[in-house]
């Protein structure tokens, strides 16, 4: 799973083999993959990568469960054609590389994959789902888009501002009991400072023994013990979307 000599802010567990149900397409300065919706429902899900981009077969592969369950689907490259993280990488050089891809500095894209969805999906509800760096840019876009149905935040957490916890739009925050990135004491005082500020729905679930990376870096047949976690995380995402979206 993890290289535990160097901790990363995604664990990158295993990388499926996955082509993939959707295209790719081009949404104004940003490439992105798309799949549609079985059914024309008239709801949307931005899926926001991890710090290994928006090509990894695993976010893809969630996308593709979510367009399942009733919602066309873009996986964005919010990295603008930038590399991507690459797990062999060096870890010193990490905290400068993150400096350079800010998930709180994506609005440009967000307009535009809004504007697509809409003019070119007729998406009328809008939902939001991200993983790790992704969960840390959801965070961000249900603090600045009440045009959003929900968010589903799934190991991302904004830590350095007192100002993130007044939420525009209905949030659920997922994560994992022994995550070496967001430790227990952060998920504690995000409950606390929501409960405190938040005035929209909100959910906080945290799962046992599970590690970062567990809601899409597990393989569908990982360890019998953890599936039960798994299975239960990505049925509170879709459980979610379906309140709200």
């Amino acid at each position: 799973m993890a290289n535990e000599a160097h901790p990363c802010p995604c664990d990158i567990g295993h990388r499926i083999e996955y082509g993939g149900l959707g295209r790719e397409v081009q949404v104004e300065h940003i490439k992105a993959y798309l799949t549609e919706s079985p059914v024309d429902a008239g709801k949307a899900v931005i899926v926001i990568q991890d710090i290994f981009g928006w090509q990894l077969p695993n976010t893809r592969y969630m996308a593709d469960m979510i367009a399942g369950n009733g919602y066309t689907t873009i996986v964005p490259d919010f990295f603008v054609g930038q590399e991507p993280w690459h797990p062999s990488g060096d870890w010193s050089t990490f905290p400068e590389w993150l400096k350079t891809r800010d998930a709180r500095r994506i609005d440009k894209e967000v307009d535009a994959v809004l504007k697509y969805l809409k003019q070119r999906c007729h998406a009328k509800k809008i939902g939001v789902v991200g993983f790790c760096w992704g969960g840390v840019a959801v965070h961000h876009m249900m603090m600045k888009y009440p045009e959003f149905r929900a968010g589903v935040s799934i190991y991302g957490i904004i830590k350095d501002s007192e100002d993130v916890y007044k939420l525009k739009n209905p949030t659920l925050f997922i994560f994992a009991e022994n995550d070496a990135v967001i430790p227990l004491e952060q998920v504690s005082l995000l409950t606390q400072k929501l409960k405190e500020n938040c005035k929209v729905e909100y959910q906080i679930k945290t799962f046992s023994g599970q590690t970062h990376g567990f809601v899409h870096r597990k393989r569908e047949d990982c360890l019998p013990e953890d599936k039960p976690y798994v299975d239960e995380a990505r049925r509170s995402l879709l459980e979610w979307l379906n309140k709200y979206v």
